[in-house]
């Protein structure tokens, strides 16, 4: 059924027509609508034979689902941005145990400074934590990938989390299809755990491993997420011929098939990266996109043969690896490291913080990585001026403060932002 609707409450009809059985959260902008909206359908009888679970933090909520889930229900939760971090290690403990949780993460950045708007600092916090990660691109992609989720993590037995921008999609108001219950039924069968507690047939779960065999339990795991590789895109087909639409899947192309430039990204970002693209090829650049979907596990051979006849690859991501540069960007780079005489990478790191990302700005990306290429992290519309003056702060007063507040103590009292670039760019 179309409806208009914001994404928090679309992801929320679609999670509750996977029959969730306990439901845990803890409240943290930007996701509390979508366990809001949950917690109503609950209430008013539409989501039968459900626990909703009040808790106390973000660490309780997936210590609750993981309880839950051990003891053989279908269990859901969700977080953002702190909250992520607060229940680190319980998030580690999810996938060790090879529990099938789905959790909703609404991207956010990480603190400090505080900061509520979006980017992908909390989902790269937790890459390697052995959850399988898929980012949506729009709220219909959002809605079609919990779906997908819970098949997923119940035929692995090991724990999805899908990503969507915070704000971006969660409080927007468009047009979504929401699917009727006996369709998604009919592609989600009942749950059917791999393991199980019962008392009648008392078992361990989560006991101390030594050195002997704690390789081959970790192997184990990273040798289910090889098979997810497989089951991502057959569940997307599956998907596909039963709701009618084309969604989740490893990555996805745009414009792709005769690119010398390939830009690679994920979520949001990638609907106005296809308007650039559109104008662009208007201009006789041969420039297409390829969006990754699956971000863990990363599509390493899928990756490589879409990006092989190119000649220029430009990541834009919303996250940075503080002294390494871009982690998405070095994925990519692993993926083309077997290519001989490949193309070359260019890495940008875009929109941190909720710093919007203007088309103008790719526009200026895309043609300098054809004509200028450069090397290591490129920080898109970074305010060189702000960072000059703060850097030469600290290096004449030892006793400088902070710099957050002297970044923002320098916007508010000088220029406005946009004409403080040496080169007059936009914010």
């Amino acid at each position: 059924m179309l409806k208009q609707i914001e994404g928090s409450r679309a992801m929320a009809e679609a999670i509750a027509l996977c029959r969730p059985e306990v439901i845990c959260a803890y409240p943290i902008t930007p996701q509390t609508h979508i366990v809001e909206g949950v917690g109503e359908l609950v209430r008013d009888g539409t989501l039968k034979n459900c626990e909703y679970i009040n808790v106390e933090s973000e660490f309780a909520a997936l210590s609750v689902a993981i309880g839950a889930s051990a003891a053989g229900a279908r269990a859901y939760t969700a977080t953002s941005s702190q909250g992520l971090l607060f229940m680190a290690e319980a998030v580690y403990n999810a996938s060790g145990l090879g529990l099938p949780i789905v959790m909703t993460l609404g991207n956010r950045a990480i603190g400090a400074p505080i900061n509520i708007w979006n980017d992908h600092s909390d989902a790269m916090s937790m890459r390697d934590a052995g959850w399988l990660q898929l980012f949506a691109e729009t709220n219909q992609e959002a809605v079609d990938l919990h779906i997908q989720a819970f098949r997923l993590a119940e035929e692995l037995s090991m724990p999805v989390m899908v990503c969507v921008d915070g704000f971006i999609l969660t409080h927007a108001v468009e047009r979504v299809d929401i699917p009727d219950q006996s369709t998604v039924d009919a592609y989600l069968p009942p749950y059917e755990p791999v393991q199980s507690l019962d008392p009648k047939d008392p078992a361990s779960i989560g006991a101390m491993v030594g050195p002997e065999a704690f390789t081959e339990v970790r192997y184990l795991a990273h040798y289910k997420q090889t098979l997810a590789l497989k089951h991502i895109p057959n569940f997307a087909r599956d998907f596909k011929d039963r709701f009618g639409r084309d969604s989740g899947g490893l990555l996805r192309t745009y414009r792709a098939e005769d690119a010398e430039i390939l830009v690679v990204a994920m979520g949001s970002v990638c609907g106005t990266i296809k308007d650039v693209i559109d104008e662009m090829r208007e201009d006789g650049f041969k420039i297409g996109l390829v969006t990754i979907i699956s971000y863990r596990p990363f599509p390493l051979e899928a990756l490589r043969r879409t990006l092989a006849n190119a000649q220029d690859v430009i990541v834009v991501e919303k996250s940075l690896a503080v002294g390494f540069g871009g982690p998405l960007a070095e994925n990519v780079h692993g993926a083309l490291r077997n290519l001989p005489g490949g193309p070359r990478l260019h890495s940008a790191i875009a929109g941190l913080g909720g710093r919007p990302i203007p088309r103008a700005s790719l526009h200026r990306l895309f043609r300098q990585a054809v004509v200028q290429p450069w090397e290591g992290p490129h920080f898109l519309d970074l305010n060189d001026r702000v960072v000059g003056k703060e850097i030469h702060r600290t290096g004449k007063n030892r006793r400088s403060g902070p710099t957050a507040e002297n970044i923002l103590k320098q916007l508010a009292g000088g220029r406005p932002m946009q004409d403080d670039r040496q080169d007059g760019r936009p914010a």
